[in-house]
C-alpha cells in the first residue's frame, strides 16, 4: 500500500498545528470559538461526508490502495478528518492573522484598546 491519500493528510494537519505553535502564535487554539467551530463543522461533516462515502451505496469512491483502510463513524475515512482540520484551521488561523488593532481577534483582550 502506498498511502498517497494518507500521508498527506497527516502531514497537513502537523504542518498547520507546526505553524500555528511554531510562526503565527495567534492563540486560536485557546479560543472556545474555534473550537466551536470546529464542532460544528464536524457536525455537518458526519452527515455529508457520511452520505457520500457509505460503502452501501458510495458516491465517492476512494483507491483502497491510497487510503488507509479506518473509517469511523458511517464509513467516513479518517483521512478526511484530517484535511478538514488542516483546511478549516489554516484558513481561520490566516483570516486571524490579518487582524487589525482596530479589530483584534476576541479572545485577545489585551489588544483591544
Amino acid at each position: 500500500m502506498s498511502y498517497e491519500y494518507a500521508i498527506p493528510a497527516v502531514l497537513s494537519a502537523v504542518a498547520v498545528v507546526a505553524l500555528e505553535t511554531r510562526v503565527l502564535r495567534t492563540g486560536l487554539f485557546r479560543s472556545p470559538s474555534y473550537w466551536w467551530t470546529m464542532g460544528i463543522s464536524l457536525f455537518f461533516m458526519f452527515l455529508v461526508n457520511g452520505w457520500l462515502t457509505k460503502l452501501s451505496a458510495p458516491i465517492v469512491r476512494y483507491d483502497p490502495e491510497q487510503k488507509t483502510p479506518w473509517r469511523f463513524p458511517w464509513d467516513i475515512p479518517v483521512e478526511d478528518y484530517f484535511f478538514g482540520f488542516s483546511l478549516l484551521t489554516l484558513v481561520l488561523l490566516l483570516w486571524v492573522r490579518q487582524d487589525t488593532p482596530d479589530d483584534p481577534a476576541p479572545w485577545r483582550p489585551e489588544e483591544r484598546a
